[in-house]
This record gives C-alpha cells, structure tokens and sequence, in this order.
C-alpha cells in the first residue's frame, strides 16, 4: 500500500484518537478539528517528497500534530467574546455575557437583561469599522474558523486575528459598565432603541 493510501486509511481509523488527544491541549472542539485537518492536509503534502519508507505512520502523524499544538500556543491567539471575564470575575462567580444571552429560561427580568446586553452589543458593534466587525461577527455568530475567511478573503490570518482582538477590546470596554452593574443586581427599566 502505497504511503498516501497508508494516511488516508489512518485517518480513517484513529480519527477519534487524534482528536481526542488535540482537544485534551486546545480550548475548543473547533479548534482541535482544525487542527487535524490541517495536519492530514500537511503530511499528505509532504508525503510526496518522503523519499524514504517511514516505519510508524501513525508515530510520524503523532509528531505532526504535537508540533501542530505547539504551534498553535506560539501563535497570537485571539480572545473570544466569551474570554471577557476577569479571572477575578470568575472566581467570584459571576456570569459571562454568553451566559446571559443563552440563557433558555424565561423570566421577564432575564428577557429584558438579555434584550439589554443584546442591545449593547449590537450597540458596539456597530461602532466598529467594517473589517473588525465582519470578523467578529463571521466568528463569533456564523461560527466561521479564521482560516476559512482567510482562503474566502485572501486576507492572512494573522490580520484577521488583530481584527477580532480590536472588536473584542472594543465590546469589552464598550459593556464593562453594564457588566459590573448587572453583576451588582441591576435589573435595566427599559431598552433605549
């Protein structure tokens, strides 16, 4: 069996092994996919220039994906709308906006905290300038991975990065009053429009 038959087929078969030891390393679900399609993709590519047998495949891919992770770590890494916490906030045990905004049970005071962070956020967003919020919402709401808006837009990922980190700052800063009040047990009247 020729070696790209060899990759294919392990992929195939220790799929789940890959993935599960990539998500125990990196912060999302997402994250750990990517991550291994970009090493299949990688070493079937360098799989034509090998010019020699390689004795353990699935050792060779095992390498390619720790250095894969490790990559990931060196890299600047965005934060997500959900890493707004402090870890002083989260150790006092205070809900994340995410939280409040998926919040499925219904009271009409959630509903109008909801509404009211909702607001805000649109609020924010629409301050920013096109490319940022383009990002932001592309990953955040559309659940859309940098890399594939990099190969949409031809814009490189790293660029893309420094666009959501600016939304995020921006949104950060931009709800950090209405936060600290919600957390304080404010409950807003009304939604300005």
């Amino acid at each position: 069996m020729d070696l790209v038959m060899q990759i294919e087929n392990l992929f195939r078969t220790d799929r789940k092994k890959f993935l599960g030891f990539i998500r125990q390393r990196v912060r999302s679900h997402e994250e750990a996919e990517d991550i291994l399609q970009d090493v299949f993709a990688n070493v079937l590519a360098a799989s034509a220039h090998v010019e020699k047998p390689i004795e353990n495949i699935a050792s060779w891919v095992f390498t390619a994906v720790r250095n894969k992770i490790i990559d990931s770590y060196r890299k600047k890494r965005t934060d997500n709308f959900s890493d707004m916490q402090t870890p002083g906030q989260v150790e006092d045990g205070m809900d994340s906006f995410e939280n409040f905004i998926a919040d499925l049970s219904y009271s009409p005071e959630t509903d109008l905290v909801r509404r009211t962070i909702w607001n805000e956020v649109q609020k924010g967003l629409a301050e920013l300038p096109d490319e940022q919020r383009e990002v932001f919402e592309k990953n955040e709401f559309e659940g859309v991975s940098f890399r594939e808006m990099s190969e949409e837009t031809g814009v490189n990922i790293n660029t893309l990065l420094a666009r959501k980190r600016y939304a995020v700052l921006h949104l950060r800063t931009r709800l950090e009053m209405l936060y600290t009040a919600l957390n304080d047990g404010y409950v807003p009247e009304k939604i300005d429009a």
